[in-house]
């Protein structure tokens, strides 16, 4: 019998690691991780803790004018050791799907 490849082990874009071990929980949904995460770009912060966001990242992102953004951090042990944008109205979105069925439930 074949050895089943581990989740998350997917080699080739779009490709699954294993479309038996897949399902919606699986880390690589089909794609391998390096080929949908990269350095988009390098900003620096000003004095006044300002940061530009270059053009071509909002537009590819569809991020426009006054438009919010959720800062998400991940943490490592005690300290930061990566933030993240997020869309405050896809985050918004995200909170409701998870919380909104508990919450009614909760209330009842």
């Amino acid at each position: 019998m074949p050895k089943r490849p581990t989740r998350g082990s997917a080699t080739k874009p779009n490709q699954c690691c294993d479309s038996q071990c897949c399902d919606s929980s699986c880390s690589c949904r089909g794609v391998n991780i390096l080929d949908c995460c990269r350095v988009e770009a390098v900003v620096s912060v000003d004095r006044r803790g300002q940061m530009v966001l270059p053009k071509e990242v909002r537009e590819k992102a569809g991020i426009g004018p006054d438009q919010k953004l959720a800062i998400v951090s991940w943490m490592r042990g005690k300290d930061i050791c990566c933030v993240t944008l997020q869309k405050a109205d896809d985050l918004a979105e995200v909170v409701r799907r998870t919380y909104g069925p508990r919450l009614s439930s909760a209330l009842r």
